[in-house]
């Protein structure tokens, strides 16, 4: 509770009732230009996958999934997903997807161990998207390139709901800026990575941060990146590391930065063995998603996921992602936000 952010003043610019269509506006919109944009198909996806197969993400990797036991197969355990990061790599396989197309879907996750406050629920709802991609792709033009693409979706989106909803004035600048963690942590060494991201984004109003999960000159990793997914250690057109990042943008209503999406080109055989030693995982490349990987039998690709509901409360303007999503919310979190006018969905 004591992360709640109350912003001084703050009034909702839409309704209860123009809200939730301005959500549904919003989360079509995007949808088609993001498939547009990536060239990719929808598919369904899973609400839970079996543990130990190695397909759900281990975020930060001390995170627990929400288990539970199924009864008609002898009390084998399924988890409720985290992501779809793995699973999406093993349907570009599985459904043979050609070079530069790939899948999208709606990812809906439970995050028990979330700390709760104005951007950050127990249930999380994103656009997972993932492209299959050749060897000549894994480099940083073409990580760039992806990301410059959505971002022209979100903009456009952005434009589409101030077309309708006339005081939703844009924000967001015409380019996204790019930088490297380390080149960040050279332009601001004495800021924490949080404050870090405050700062640039305040400057440039949306930047990538690239190279998210492999340690800086200062011995730390500016976030904590599972190493089975993103590749986070090989080098290309840059002497630093990382093939992957997120997108954040400034958000004016609450005076600090939001990501809106991490993403990255996936890990090959040689950076999962590498990113394995380097987390002491090893163990690991028994599990079936990255048997598979090992094997080559799943395509190159670049993925990654987009926050529906935070994109959601950034575009409206809204001071909590309680504004745009249904969740469960400590009392006292929920009376806070009544006194300040923030009105949470039930």
């Amino acid at each position: 509770m004591s992360n709640l952010i109350i912003p001084e003043g703050y009034k909702p610019i839409l309704n209860l009732r123009e809200t939730e269509l301005a959500i549904k506006q919003i989360k079509d919109f995007f949808e088609l230009n993001l498939s547009s944009e990536l060239h990719l198909r929808r598919v369904t996806a899973p609400l839970f996958v079996l543990k130990g197969t190695g397909i759900n993400d281990d975020l930060a990797g001390n995170e627990r999934a929400v288990n539970f036991p199924i009864k008609d197969m002898q009390e084998q355990k399924a988890e409720i997903v985290h992501s779809l990061a793995k699973w999406k790599r093993l349907t570009l396989a599985d459904l043979q997807i050609e070079n530069g197309f790939g899948i999208y879907t709606d990812m809906n996750a439970i995050r028990a161990d979330e700390d709760m406050d104005n951007i950050h629920s127990i249930y999380v709802d994103q656009w997972d998207w993932e492209r299959v991609i050749s060897a000549e792709d894994r480099k940083i033009s073409f990580l760039k390139e992806i990301v410059t693409n959505i971002y022209d979706s979100i903009r456009r989106t952005e434009y589409m709901a101030y077309e309708i909803y006339p005081k939703l004035i844009p924000q967001l600048p015409k380019n996204i800026y790019f930088i490297h963690s380390e080149e960040l942590l050279q332009k601001y060494p004495d800021l924490t990575p949080k404050e870090r991201e405050h700062k640039i984004a305040k400057e440039y109003g949306a930047v990538f941060i690239m190279g998210i999960g492999d340690k800086l000159s200062n011995g730390e990793a500016h976030d904590v990146r599972s190493p089975d997914y993103d590749d986070w250690t090989s080098l290309s057109e840059s002497p630093y590391s990382g093939l992957n990042g997120d997108i954040i943008v400034w958000n004016q209503v609450l005076n600090q930065s939001l990501e809106l999406s991490s993403m990255g080109i996936r890990v090959n055989k040689e950076s999962l063995i590498k990113q394995l030693q380097l987390t002491d995982k090893e163990e690991r490349k028994e599990l079936y998603f990255h048997q598979r990987l090992l094997n080559d039998e799943l395509p190159l690709s670049i993925g990654g996921g987009i926050g529906q509901s935070r994109l959601c409360m950034f575009l409206l303007r809204k001071a909590h992602v309680g504004e745009v999503q249904s969740s469960i919310w400590p009392n006292e979190m929920k009376e806070s936000c009544y006194n300040a006018g923030i009105p949470l969905l039930i």
